[in-house]
């Protein structure tokens, strides 16, 4: 069977995650943390690159599959000639070391059903030694060491350099399977229970996922997203990783196969703005937190991307044994993009902070002292050009939505000061810098023979990152360039009813080869954007067609590809769950939520 990335569902402890696919068959998981290496990489290889499956003797894809109602446990059903069976997959709340959760349950019948794990650590690259402990298999190659039993003890063997078990289940039998993982030169952390893993974890997430202050329409899709969200939160410092996986290609047997598991800027309002409209003041002060440990330092030195615990240093490497999803090579760690200059990130982080003080987030002392330091940075850099909102990597250029959000930052100091007079900044110089921006970008950012902004001065391609315009109060929604804009971009980006972030067949701005699948959030703030010019049924149409992408379990990619109807990009993606999360609040929000 070919995976589809849909294929997938997720399980995580908030400090890394798995994915595990339809036929019961954990395929990537990294451990510790989302960013370390993978102990299962068979998504980006094969069987050889390590992998766990649970199913039913002889059976292929489960019968069905779901979370439990407002939880991150998933069941997944077979039904087999012999009966039905179900296996409960969970990554509970670590207290020292991860472990995975696996239990199989009889529903009907008797089903013999077999694990068999195949544990490889460094993405893939290394077979450790196995060897038995007090009824345990244990792992060990380098660092690494992971533990494996059953309760009751079933039957289990080595074979392939592979740990293969078997047990029949009867109606109401359950045996479960956990895996637990410590590094190499410790001891063995303290046994989960693996029954009580359970019951927790579903109160837990069930707990949390009534916090949620809408109760309109879509709430299931809304709470499920927040549950994706918080899944792909890392507890211990706040931060969000854009996704939980690398290499899951944006085109089917590309090059566009970029390391997703890090913290962008470029997410923080965006993110915020979910958390705090659907009563998460916790998270949401939590990564604002986050965000303020991660830019601390000289505002020169501002990244677009960090580290789970704001590390700076990323590099980019290749890993050729791997062949890639779908054969989509190079497999790529790290992310060379975190060298680049991108002036929209000192936008938004002006405009979370901004937001975070508007919103009654408890202040920090330094927190101004980091703002105005950025203000002062961008009045001597903001007419450098920069690699842009996309991380392109075919030069520099004047992107007109990095002027915008360099305008923002401006307009967010400003309002801070006016709003807190108390506070210490140069008022004047920040309201001359916003006038002279907005001055600049609608001169030379605005193309009035087509009557539309273009992607960067001078040029005639898009963006569909223009359609921020007025959600971030450039200009106001009902401003015929506005208008022109939302209309040349559909017009022009368009793809099978969603929406490219520009042209990728003939522009030489990201110097990679064309073709990539339609982009999920951009399809989202077209949504927004035409609700905010008067359109908002066709918002309300173009929201259920985006809706109607997520996979059986609630969950979505980075990009989609209408061609084919698959998804398409890392994998689940935080920037498609917001863009989901906020234009739901916009169109249905307003007496749901807070």
């Amino acid at each position: 069977m070919d995976a589809r990335i849909e294929d997938y569902a997720l399980i995580g402890d908030e400090q890394t995650a798995a994915l595990v696919g339809r036929n019961g068959s954990i395929d990537w998981l990294c451990l510790p943390r989302f960013d370390s290496g993978a102990c299962f990489a068979k998504l980006l290889g094969d069987e050889d690159h390590g992998y766990w499956r649970i199913a039913p003797e002889g059976a292929d894809t489960c019968t069905r599959r779901a979370y439990r109602s407002d939880t991150l446990v998933l069941d997944t059903e077979w039904e087999t000639a012999d009966g039905t069976v179900r296996v409960t997959d969970l990554m509970p709340q670590r207290d020292r070391a991860p472990d995975v959760v696996r239990i199989v349950e009889g529903v009907s019948g008797r089903v013999t059903v077999r694990s068999t794990l195949r544990l490889r650590f460094d993405y893939g690259s290394i077979t450790p030694w196995v060897r038995r402990s007090d009824g345990h298999r244990v792992a060990v190659a380098g660092p690494d060491s992971a533990w494996l039993r059953s309760e009751p003890a079933v039957h289990t063997w080595g074979e392939d350099y592979g740990t293969h078990s078997e047990c029949a289940v009867g109606e109401g039998e359950r045996v479960a399977f956990v895996l637990t993982w410590h590094p190499s030169h410790e001891r063995r952390p303290p046994l989960v229970d693996p029954y009580e893993a359970l019951d927790s974890s579903v109160s837990d997430w069930r707990r949390w996922a009534r916090q949620c202050r809408y109760d309109g329409p879509c709430r299931d899709m809304i709470v499920r997203s927040l549950i994706t969200l918080k899944a792909l939160t890392y507890a211990p410092t706040g931060g969000i990783v854009a996704a939980a996986t690398t290499s899951l290609p944006e085109q089917p047997g590309g090059v566009r196969n970029w390391d997703y598991r890090y913290c962008w800027l470029r997410d923080s309002t965006l993110t915020l703005g979910a958390l705090l409209t659907a009563g998460y003041h916790n998270e949401a002060e939590a990564w604002r937190n986050w965000l303020l440990r991660a830019v601390a330092g000289d505002p020169a030195d501002l990244q677009i991307m960090y580290g789970v615990a704001g590390e700076r240093r990323l590099p980019e490497t290749e890993l050729p044994w791997l062949p890639g999803f779908a054969g989509s090579s190079p497999v790529r760690i790290g992310n060379g993009a975190v060298d680049q200059l991108q002036l929209d990130v000192y936008g938004e982080v002006m405009d979370s902070l901004s937001l975070a003080r508007a919103s009654g987030l408890p202040t920090r002392p330094h927190m101004w002292a980091i703002q105005r330091s950025l203000m002062q940075f961008l009045e001597s850099a903001w007419r450098q050009p920069d690699e842009g909102l996309w991380e392109v990597r075919g030069g520099r250029r004047q992107f007109v939505h990095s002027k915008v959000m360099v305008w923002v930052a401006a307009d967010r100091a400003v309002k801070t000061l006016e709003q807190h007079p108390e506070l210490d900044g140069d008022l004047d110089g920040w309201r001359r810098l916003r006038a002279e921006v907005h001055q600049e970008v609608c001169e030379k950012g605005f193309d009035a023979e087509r009557g539309t902004f273009t992607q960067y001065y001078g040029s005639r391609e898009l963006d569909a990152a223009l359609l921020l315009i007025p959600r971030v109060g450039f200009l106001p929604a009902d401003d015929p360039r506005v208008v022109g804009t939302v209309d040349a971009i559909r017009e022009d980006l368009g793809h099978g009813g969603f929406l490219r972030r520009y042209d990728t067949e003939d522009s030489v701005v990201d110097g990679l080869p064309s073709g990539e699948g339609a982009f999920l959030a951009c399809s989202f703030w077209l949504a927004d954007a035409l609700h905010m010019t008067g359109r908002t049924k066709e918002a309300r149409e173009l929201f259920d067609r985006l809706a109607g992408l997520v996979n059986d379990v609630g969950l979505l990619a980075e990009e989609y590809d209408p061609v084919h109807g698959r998804q398409l990009g890392n994998f689940p993606q935080a920037f498609s769950h917001i863009g989901l999360v906020n234009t739901a609040l916009t169109l249905f929000g307003d007496d749901q939520a807070g």
